[in-house]
């Protein structure tokens, strides 16, 4: 066989150029509300003046990505921050989105910040507790229907500390018997997603501590329901892109939510770590397509927190990012290695992966993003916009209060 050159294009051809735009014509990727609102660690916060103090606020900074980039057509909102008073916000969050170009995307419940939730929400021993656990749910699944939105997020905190303390097998039931209600109660087309995190906040045993165990439960749970892969929710050296192949391959993996992480969850921006990483789960995605001749139902959201860095630039550079990964990804030359692995052609197996990742695709992106109607440099449009003073100006009373506050 023969061998793939070693070294990067320097320059995209036009039939590269062609496969990306393609590409990026089919990529979106969901932002989170809370991205743009102050935020912080278990041991503070690091307030910024022009962060978002409402929901308005987070769907106006949201557009305002959307605008530049061309990619990122839904915001996900966590109810009991964007919808305090729950589906009668439904109207008031829909007028939002529309006003600013948007759409709500997923719909995350929170059942690990109230009080009550201490030991657990639909695992707690208390069957009071589960069962405000899963009015909370159930509401958010009526929330999901009047905004007509697919995707019910579902992330849970539930754990113990020390052993011996909970009977781990009952709280695995709970958690059966909580997710199929969920599911029984999903709209036809709605999806729920069952994300998993091995440890933090409960760091004896997490009831959701792995991919195989929110498969179990979603499969347990009906057919809409799916795994929810977030890239930062694993051990340092294991193997994401496998835990995405074989979830792909049994029809399983519902969405990501995109971070990068150093040690465990740091919620760092996307591809600030290991940007290959990135890259090798968009090939295997791509590559599924390839294979099989359909297109993945994956959604792709993003899941970070920017308690240091301007939170809206922080965004723009996660998306772009996530739009050169997926290029580049895209230029995987599958026939070539498919050729490559049945021969068990090792070098050149993995060439075309390197050569794919070490091609700038940066030219073909500003040739899109120009015949879009959308700037070439997002980052620089943005910092020319005067938007960032704009609501510094407006919105920095409100955030030095509380930073005075803080203090």
């Amino acid at each position: 066989m023969d061998h793939i050159g070693s070294g990067a294009p320097t320059v995209i051809s036009t039939n590269q150029t062609d496969t990306i735009i393609r590409a990026l014509d089919a990529f979106h990727i969901e932002l989170p509300s809370w991205g743009f609102a102050n935020t912080g660690t278990r041991f503070g916060k690091f307030l910024q003046p022009a962060a978002a103090t409402s929901t308005e606020d987070k769907f106006a900074d949201a557009g305002q990505v959307h605008r530049l980039t061309g990619v990122c057509p839904t915001v996900a909102l966590h109810v009991l921050w964007d919808l305090p008073n729950g589906a009668a916000d439904c109207a008031r969050v829909l007028a939002m989105a529309a006003g600013h170009g948007l759409r709500p995307g997923s719909i995350n419940p929170n059942v690990f910040q109230d009080q009550n939730y201490k030991h657990g929400s639909v695992g707690n021993p208390d069957p009071a507790i589960r069962k405000e656990a899963m009015d909370h749910i159930l509401a958010c699944v009526e929330i999901q229907k009047r905004l007509d939105s697919r995707d019910l997020s579902l992330w849970f905190a539930d754990g113990s500390n020390y052993p011996g303390t909970q009977n781990i097998r009952h709280r695995r039931q709970w958690f059966a018997e909580s997710l199929k209600e969920t599911h029984d109660a999903l709209a036809a087309g709605q999806r729920m997603l069952v994300e998993y995190k091995p440890f933090e906040p409960a760091f004896y045993h997490t009831d959701i501590a792995d991919w195989g165990m929110a498969l179990l439960l979603a499969q347990a749970a009906g057919p809409q329901a799916k795994v929810l892969v977030d890239t930062g929710h694993h051990y340092q050296a294991q193997n994401i892109e496998q835990i995405v192949a074989w979830l792909l391959d049994m029809n399983m993996l519902g969405g990501f939510h995109f971070n990068d992480r150093r040690y465990a969850d740091d919620d760092l921006t996307m591809g600030s770590i290991d940007p290959y990483q990135v890259f090798r789960i968009f090939h295997e995605i791509a590559h599924f397509e390839w294979e099989t001749g359909k297109r993945a139902d994956v959604a792709y959201m993003i899941d970070q927190s920017h308690n240091l860095k301007g939170k809206i630039e922080a965004m723009i550079q996660t998306v772009t990012t996530a739009m050169e990964l997926y290029a580049k990804a895209a230029l995987v030359d599958h026939k070539k290695l498919a050729a490559c692995q049945t021969a068990c052609a090792l070098v050149d197996a993995e060439t075309c992966l390197k050569d794919a990742f070490s091609t700038d695709v940066r030219p073909a992106i500003r040739e899109w993003a120009v015949s879009k109607g959308l700037p070439a440099d997002p980052m620089d449009a943005f910092r020319q916009s005067g938007y960032l003073e704009k609501i510094t100006a407006e919105r920095g009373r409100k955030n030095m209060a509380a930073i005075s506050s803080y203090a």
